[in-house]
């Protein structure tokens, strides 16, 4: 009976050491259960749906209001905008941190002249106003050449040629025997006097055979110009006819310089305007010339018009079809000042020209596609015709980087002229 009582003591006991153990464990772990949250309302998924534009990364034309692949190229479409509203202002938004990254950068148009330096590439030409043929003045065989050398020098009234000429022997005939006649006929010495002078025969040569009544078989031809003999037709031995070219004489002391100028340097070029030039002939020397002509009609081969300048040449330094190389500064040649804007402003699309505009006033950078009107062009510049005013300030740098946000949203572009239209495919 009291082993009993022992065991059962020390149960007792080790049951409420055993509760003491877990109530302690409760105080010291136990932390209070979460309230209960009331659940929020679910987005109606499909609500959602209908304010997302699906779009395609390659083709931003694309619009949609489901999710599908594109109609062009068959990729997956991806949403563009969850608002269910699309901007109608024409004008790309850009961010400062995009634009910095972009650099992009922006001037305002202002009024300004600008000039050009038009490089001209040509050759030395004679001046054919300077330009003679040396003919026979009348028929016959050609006895002697005095000057038979291509490139000669003659000067006006030097012998160049001796010409047998039956037709002048038969014309002297017909002098002596009308001498015979003079005073019952004077007209006929006349006549026959006047027949000679045709022939280019002088006064001293006719005098010579009323003088003498001497028949010559042989006639001297004189130079009537003083130059250089560029190109030699005849030889000893020739029969010649009336009128025929015995030689082709240019006078050198003033030439031509002959250069080719592309269309879009036309504009810039005037009468009367210096250009500089040189050649490899003469080193270490520039020489200058006035334009004196300019070509009114364009080589459909080359695409120039020739542009002349008159050259004084003494010492006959500058030949024919001798190269030079030509500078000319000229100012565009308008009324006032025009507008000017950089080259790298323009974007070029075919047949149209655009920039962007900035958008005044606006709590973030914004820019809109214009298309302009060009007029003459330098190295780093263009003359705005039509399209912007002084004052309005657009992108000179980064212009690709504002364009190709631009065709990301929809908005005009150079690639998408009227943007993308706000309904829905």
């Amino acid at each position: 009976m009291k082993v009993r009582k022992f065991f059962l003591k020390k149960y007792i006991k080790g049951g409420l050491l055993v509760i003491a153990g877990l109530l302690a464990g409760w105080i010291l772990f136990h932390r209070p259960a979460p309230a209960i949250k009331t659940p929020e309302p679910r987005i109606n998924q499909a609500e959602q749906a209908e304010n997302v534009i699906w779009t395609c990364s390659m083709h931003p034309q694309i619009r949609m209001d489901k999710p599908g692949r594109c109609p062009i190229c068959g990729m997956d479409l991806i949403p563009l905008e969850t608002s269910g509203v699309l901007i109608e202002d024409q004008a790309v938004e850009m961010s400062e941190s995009a634009m910095k990254l972009a650099e992009v950068q922006t001037i305002r148009v202002s009024r300004g002249s600008i000039s050009k330096e038009i490089l001209l590439y040509g050759k030395i030409e004679p001046d054919e106003r300077l330009l003679q043929t040396q003919t026979a003045h009348f028929p016959g065989r050609i006895e002697q050449l005095l000057v038979n050398v291509t490139g000669e020098p003659v000067r006006k009234g030097q012998l160049i040629v001796r010409i047998y000429s039956p037709e002048l022997i038969t014309a002297q005939k017909e002098l002596t025997e009308a001498l015979t006649l003079k005073d019952k006929y004077p007209e006929f010495a006349e006549a026959a006097r006047e027949k000679l002078r045709n022939w280019k025969l002088t006064d001293r040569q006719i005098s010579d055979i009323e003088s003498t009544g001497k028949i010559s078989t042989v006639f001297e031809i004189f130079s009537n110009t003083s130059g250089i003999v560029l190109d030699r037709k005849v030889s000893e031995g020739d029969y010649v006819s009336r009128g025929a070219v015995l030689f082709n004489v240019a006078d050198l002391s003033r030439v031509w310089g002959v250069f080719d100028a592309y269309e879009p340097d036309l504009p810039w070029i005037s009468l009367n305007e210096t250009v500089e030039f040189t050649t490899s002939a003469i080193p270490g020397k520039t020489l200058t010339g006035k334009v004196s002509f300019i070509d009114p009609a364009i080589n459909p081969e080359t695409r120039t018009a020739n542009v002349r300048i008159v050259i004084n040449n003494p010492g006959l330094q500058l030949k024919p079809e001798m190269f030079i190389n030509g500078v000319l500064h000229s100012a565009f040649k308008t009324g006032g000042e025009e507008l000017v804007i950089p080259q790298s402003a323009v974007l070029w699309t075919g047949k149209r020209s655009i920039v962007y505009v900035k958008t005044p006033d606006t709590l973030r950078p914004s820019f809109k596609m214009r298309e302009i009107t060009l007029g003459a062009s330098t190295k780093d510049a263009w003359v705005v015709v039509d399209g912007l005013s002084e004052g309005e300030e657009i992108v000179t740098n980064g212009t690709f980087s504002v364009d190709a946000s631009a065709q990301l949203a929809g908005k005009p572009s150079m690639m998408n002229r009227g943007g993308i239209d706000s309904t829905r495919h």
